[in-house]
Parts: structure tokens; C-alpha cells; sequence
């Protein structure tokens, strides 16, 4: 879905009204023919949800609006910073081909369920999203990976995108990213600050299911995630490989985004002191994705 605004390149839930917890449903989506099998792009955000939940406790501003970009120049510079390059996933990652998706236009989910390019909206500022490879290895096949990040114009923009993201999911539980390939049985669930586990960004959305291709084969797991903070969105999706568990598609989503958002609130946080020291952590903010299919 990210991707399918962004590797996907991009979307969900007006049905469950922004950011309710625990909706199901797809959101997947590829890129167009540019785009890699494990798409989902950037289309998340949404404003502060103060309450606290079972797991943590919001603590104080997310974001200083001084710092937040306020031009596209200023937007694709801040993606640049912050963007996951083959390091943040890991010495076994390699750059795609296409690598990086076209910056002018991110990818719509149609009515039919299979994802197509459009113009940018005027709510984005700027949008990237980079494609990787895991190569063959240790017996295993290889796996394909996302990451987006999408500045809105404002935090609110951001909101907006993440609630369209989990209504297109709940309506396809299966997409088609591009001809010959296609995420099927999508499941998905929606975090606010507070809620799951979530303290560090102001939405978290988790999709999961598994992907196929003519190609590659499949099916094997797929895991989606996207967070957003202020009018920043950023999302990282993997789909899996011969021998790949879910496991391991799991950890290649949640840590790198993990590290994406502390780049990102190092940028527009409120401290930025205080940011630089904040060490790397072990996983990516909000809920765990307990929803990754089992049998991967």
C-alpha cells in the first residue's frame, strides 16, 4: 500500500474513521510497471492522538512546525536525509533496478483493485520511494523490499491520506501491483499514539498477507508499514522468498523504518539536541506485526 504509492508509491479507513484499531483489509500496491513486487508506498500521517493506550504513553510534541518543510525544495531535501539507502536494511541488501521510483508521480489503487500511476496531489510536497534486492544465499530465494517517504503540506494532509490508505484496503484484500503480480488475502490494523505499542509516531498502520508473481513465484509472506509523523509519512514493505519465514520479512520492515523515523524526528522534532543523541533502536515504532501470516 505505501508502495502502492511508492515501491509501492502509496494508502485507509474511512470506514473505521482515522486511525481505528484493529480493521482489516488490504492495502497494497506497486508502483506501476517501475515499481518492485513489494510495494506500498507513502500516503500516511494524521494530527497528534493524544490518548494514552495499553502499551505506552505519549510524551509530550512530536514535532517542532518551525522545522516542518514548508517548500518542495525544501520537502526533497528532507527525503534525502532521511531516506533508507541498502545499509540501513543490512550488508545482504542490494539496490533494485529501477532503484528509485519517479518522484512525480505516486501509484492509486483503482476500483478494480490493481494499482495505476497518477500526477502527484497538490496536498504532497514530495515523495521517493527506493527499491532493493535480497539475493539468493544460505539456500534461501530472494526478497524484495520498499521504502517511501512522502512530505505532505501539512500534518493534517498527512491524516488524510493515511484514513483513504485503510478504506482502499478494506475493500481489496486482494491487489494486483502490476501485471502477473498481486498481494493476496490483506490484512490489515491502524495504531494511533498510544495505542499498541505506539508512542513515538502519531499513526502506524500494519498490512500483511502474502505476494506472488509470475516471475518469482510465491506465494510468500508480505509485510507492509507505514507511520507517519507530523506531515511526514514514511513506509517500508517486504515480500518474501523460497525459505524466507515471516520472521524475517518482518524484521526487514520494522527495524530500518524504525531507524527512518529517528532520522526524521532528529530533523523536525522539537529538540533536535536531544534527538541527535536518541540511540538506534531494536524495532520500528508502534505494534508489533503479530498479523504476519503464520504459515510464511
Amino acid at each position: 500500500m505505501a508502495h502502492a504509492r511508492a515501491l509501492r508509491v502509496g494508502g485507509a479507513l474511512a470506514a473505521c474513521g482515522v486511525l481505528a484499531l484493529g480493521c482489516t483489509g488490504g492495502g497494497g500496491g506497486g508502483e506501476g510497471a517501475s515499481a518492485p513486487s513489494t510495494p506500498k508506498a507513502s500516503r500516511s500521517g494524521s494530527a497528534d492522538i493524544g490518548s494514552a493506550g495499553e502499551t505506552g504513553t505519549p510524551s509530550g510534541p512530536a514535532v517542532d512546525p518551525a522545522r516542518q518543510p514548508g517548500s518542495a525544495a525544501q520537502a526533497r531535501a528532507l527525503i534525502r536525509k532521511v531516506i533508507a539507502d541498502p545499509e540501513l536494511f543490512g550488508p545482504d541488501v542490494v539496490p533494485a533496478t529501477p532503484y528509485e521510483s519517479d518522484p512525480s508521480r505516486w501509484a492509486v489503487l483503482g476500483e478494480n483493485c490493481a494499482w495505476q500511476l497518477r500526477k502527484l496531489p497538490k496536498d504532497v510536497l514530495a515523495t521517493l520511494t527506493r527499491h532493493f534486492d535480497v539475493p539468493t544465499g544460505g539456500g534461501k530465494g530472494s526478497m524484495r523490499l520498499s521504502a517511501t517517504v512522502t512530505v505532505h503540506r501539512t500534518a493534517t494532509d498527512a491524516a488524510w491520506e493515511q484514513a483513504t490508505m485503510l478504506e482502499e484496503a478494506l475493500g481489496c484484500e486482494e491487489q494486483l501491483l502490476r501485471p502477473g503480480e498481486r498481494l493476496i488475502g490483506l490484512t490489515s490494523s491502524a495504531f494511533g499514539r498510544g495505542e499498541g505499542g505506539n508512542v513515538d509516531t502519531e499513526d502506524s498502520l500494519l498490512e500483511s498477507g502474502r505476494c506472488s508473481s509470475d516471475a518469482r513465484g510465491g506465494p510468500y509472506p508480505y509485510l507492509w508499514q507505514q507511520v507517519t509523523l507530523g506531515s511526514v509519512v514514511a513506509a517500508v514493505s517486504a515480500c518474501g522468498g523460497p525459505g524466507r519465514s515471516a520472521d524475517e520479512v518482518q524484521r526487514l520492515v520494522q527495524e530500518p523504518l524504525a531507524r527512518v523515523m529517528v532520522h526524521v524526528q532528529r530533523e523536525i522534532g522539537p529538540d533536535a539536541a536531544a534527538a541527535t543523541g536518541t540511540p538506534e533502536p531494536e524495532s520500528s515504532h508502534g505494534a508489533s506485526a503479530s498479523g504476519t501470516n503464520g504459515g510464511a
